[in-house]
């Protein structure tokens, strides 16, 4: 059941919005003037706020100020003396619609729904949000570790490029994950594009777009994945696969902060903050001429090397404890026991595959085993292909 306040000086409105909101089953509290109100505000969770903006001691827009600040939750302004500039002024402060006395019935109900389809939303969205961080959950206390979390920290809140290197499976997309989301853009697009994965031919057209009729199956245009990231964080992974002619277009883009698209003449300017990836050697790379030694020094304002799994063994108790947790919950299987014999065996494998191999690993014991994991389980399971 929803559960709404209602602010209001007069008693008579107080009393007609509670008969009318307990009649369409709605739960309902009622403050006599602002203070009363955000009391309420303080010791409730509310779903909608009806709040009157004539009010003696604290007017409405105060109350509505103080709110905001408070909870993001949908506030209805009332008012019989409001103008045009007064509802204005209450959007801009963030109320979610303006209704003036006479109340309309049939608009007030409406504009309550949709409130509360808001309120709905934010609270999922607050959900997935929460669901999204713990999947990017950074795990480990090894000095290692703890040198990459303070980097993160001094590094997200600037627009600083960062290149991030390490070998495959150590965790480099969950440090980029984790730059944009303790930065200033992470309300705006993270964009993520394995260069690896994406043909030669048509990594330009990803990246920058494409109009239409530029090439045979350009049959629509198309905004690119730097169009697309405007405003917040455009993720280059495996940049070191990246064909000459598009790192040729990229660095344009980092020196001009514009694009062009395939098969077009309009410049677009683009506002992006640019994280990339390798598990290359780029100086190497850059001496056999195939990447650009000027991009490199475009993107590599910050580097950030992520160790492999066998330099911070020491974390592997913590990941292996993580993963079971994890994986049971997701697969509805009770919890199991890594026995202290298990984990030390776990901590004497050479991981060539670090911590994806590890998560396998994990989840192929939970698999197989019941209720505890032994030591001669490790030795069994871990890798039976090298038996």
């Amino acid at each position: 059941m929803a559960k709404i306040l209602v602010i209001d000086d007069e008693k008579s409105i107080r009393n007609t919005l509670r008969e009318i909101l307990e009649y369409e089953k709605y739960q309902v509290d009622d403050a006599c003037d602002g203070s009363e109100g955000l009391q309420f505000v303080e010791k409730e969770k509310y779903d909608v706020i009806l709040c009157d903006i004539k009010m003696p001691k604290m007017d409405g827009i105060e109350v509505l100020k103080a709110i905001m600040l408070k909870t993001d939750t949908p506030v209805i302004m009332i008012s019989g003396h409001g103008n045009i500039d007064t509802a204005v002024e209450s959007i801009k402060l963030g109320a979610y619609d303006f209704i003036a006395k006479p109340l309309d019935l049939n608009r007030l109900l409406i504009t309550l729904r949709n409130a509360l389809d808001k309120s709905t939303l934010i609270t999922e969205t607050k959900a997935l949000k929460k669901k999204v961080s713990k999947n990017w959950e950074m795990i480990g206390e090894s000095m290692a570790i703890k040198r990459i979390k303070d980097m993160i920290e001094r590094v997200a809140p600037t627009d600083a490029r960062v290149l991030i290197t390490g070998a495959n499976g150590t965790g480099k997309e969950l440090v980029a994950h984790w730059l944009h989301e303790k930065s200033k853009r992470s309300s705006y697009p993270f964009i993520e594009v394995n260069c690896a994965a994406i043909p030669s031919e048509l990594i330009e057209s990803q990246l920058f777009g494409h109009e239409k009729g530029s090439f045979t199956s350009a049959i629509k245009q198309r905004k690119g994945d730097f169009e697309q990231a405007d405003g917040g964080t455009i993720f280059l992974d495996e940049i070191g696969d990246m064909s000459l002619s598009a790192q040729a277009k990229v660095l344009r883009a980092l020196q001009e902060n514009k694009i062009t698209r395939v098969g077009g003449e309009k410049d677009i300017p683009v506002n992006v903050r640019v994280i990339a990836a390798t598990n290359k050697d780029l100086e190497q790379e850059i001496a056999k001429n195939t990447f650009r030694e000027d991009l490199y020094h475009r993107l590599s304002v910050i580097l950030i090397e992520v160790p492999s799994l066998n330099d911070r063994m020491d974390d592997i108790p913590l990941l292996v404890d993580y993963f079971v947790a994890e994986i049971c919950q997701s697969q509805g299987r009770p919890m199991l026991k890594v026995q202290p014999d298990a984990m030390q065996q776990l901590q004497k494998i050479k991981w060539t595959g670090n911590i994806r191999e590890l998560r396998n690993v994990v989840e192929r014991l939970i698999i197989l085993c019941d209720q505890k994991i032994t030591a001669d389980d490790v030795i069994t399971y871990a890798h039976p292909l090298k038996k």
